[in-house]
């Protein structure tokens, strides 16, 4: 049992120092053990996946005032934006909104998630604007000349995710789903969520957390502004937003599917433990949380597991062994790679590029996790590839911790119930 609490009271313990506060997975491991549970004030949950529903707002200096009139399309390293709404008429500033989403006119393998990666990482961007003019004004910008830089979720954190599978013959080339080819009749699986780490699964009726709350999103402080689209009673899931000048580029990028570049995003939220009731949602594990298999060409569910038929027994990160390197030409793995983060010439993963899918193993010898397997209407399905990355979510959850305990993070109140 937990004592009765409100956030006033919690922040005031964050104030003094004297703040109780535990990552999802560190309170689940004391109860898997059987051992009491502690009177804990925040319990910080997390995800990390493939958010398609994330867009930036951006402002800043092209040109001098009257070089144009104004802007008619813009791009970003290739990747297009949509100047507007403010018309800004002759002072060569663009506003301007980039979906995470869209993918470069001149590199298949770019799109706006690499270029949010690129902007916090500093890098410079090349910028071309229409301005109705013979030629298109080109020059460069980073994320420091700009004004105004804000990423807004429209769509993240789902409480449910999906597992996909091929239940045909028929090979499907491409996918959002799938790196690579997806392989049928049920030879492989492929899963997004991070189960009993989800912030949504702690608060399913979503009680405490809503619109106001604040919370990590891919490092910087953000604020959760309400439902995001499609959002359902049975699937809900949280719109928000959140300054790109203060992100940490670990925690986003792109990530290439066989159709194209995708986006990812990472979020770490405090559950405040206002009551028992709470508590019972919080101590909900995988097991407890149905997980829907779906036919990957229409989403049409065939049947059910749950999240610990994935993530029970299975190795949270990839790893790299230099020594068992053959130099292949060309290298499987690299070639394969999602996020760009395994490297022949120098023998390693870039683990801050790392998305941990899974995707190379068995492609590169040097590679090496174990995926597990799912025991599925009477087959065994390997599990090839992950759309979320576990380790990484517990990463940002203990981030969030520690911000907490130190008294730099303090909760808020929600100003208004998310409802359906």
């Amino acid at each position: 049992m937990v004592t009765t609490k409100t956030i006033p009271e919690i922040n005031e313990r964050i104030e003094k120092g004297t703040v109780t506060v535990m990552t999802a997975t560190e309170i689940l491991a004391i109860a898997e053990k059987g051992e009491r549970i502690p009177d804990v004030d925040v319990v910080t949950c997390g995800t990390k996946g493939i958010m398609s529903g994330t867009m930036a707002s951006l402002s800043f200096k092209v040109a001098e005032k009257n070089a144009f009139i104004r802007a008619k399309g813009l791009w970003l390293n290739g990747v297009p934006a949509y100047p507007g709404p403010c018309p800004n008429e002759r002072l060569g500033i663009v506003d301007a909104i980039v979906y995470g989403t869209a993918h470069s006119t001149y590199d298949h393998h770019y799109g706006g998630g690499h270029l949010f990666r690129d902007l916090v990482e500093g890098n410079e961007i090349e910028v071309e604007v229409d301005t109705g003019l013979a030629e298109r004004l080109t020059t460069t910008v980073t994320l420091s000349d700009m004004g105004h830089a804000r990423m807004i979720a429209t769509r993240h954190a789902f409480k449910n995710y999906l597992a996909y599978v091929n239940p045909v013959a028929e090979t499907l080339e491409k996918s959002i789903f799938s790196v690579g080819a997806f392989y049928g009749p049920y030879k492989e699986l492929k899963f997004c969520g991070c189960g009993e780490l989800n912030p949504i699964e702690k608060d399913p009726d979503l009680e405490v957390l809503g619109a106001g709350t604040r919370a990590l999103i891919n490092g910087a402080p953000g604020m959760i502004t309400g439902a995001g689209t499609r959002s359902t009673r049975e699937k809900p899931n949280f719109s928000a937003v959140a300054d790109l000048k203060q992100m940490k580029s670990e925690y986003l990028g792109g990530f290439v599917t066989s159709e194209g570049p995708e986006v990812i995003a990472s979020w770490a939220v405090p559950v405040p433990v206002l009551n028992d009731r709470v508590l019972k949602n919080i101590l909900k594990t995988d097991k407890e949380i149905p997980l829907p298999v779906v036919d990957v060409r229409g989403r049409i569910e065939l049947g059910r597991i749950t999240y610990a038929d994935v993530w029970k027994n299975c190795d949270f990160a990839v790893r790299f062994n230099p020594d068992l390197c053959d130099s292949c030409e060309p290298c499987k793995g690299e070639l394969i790679c999602p996020t760009a983060a395994l490297s022949k010439e120098s023998k390693r993963i870039d683990r801050s590029r790392c998305f941990n899918c899974g995707t190379c193993v068995g492609l590169c010898p040097a590679v090496s996790a174990n995926m597990g397997s799912v025991e599925f209407n009477g087959m065994t399905i390997p599990i090839t590839e992950r759309h979320s990355d576990r380790l990484g979510a517990m990463k940002i959850s203990n981030e969030l911790k520690k911000q907490i305990a130190s008294g730099e993070f303090k909760l808020s109140e929600i100003v208004q119930r998310i409802t359906f």
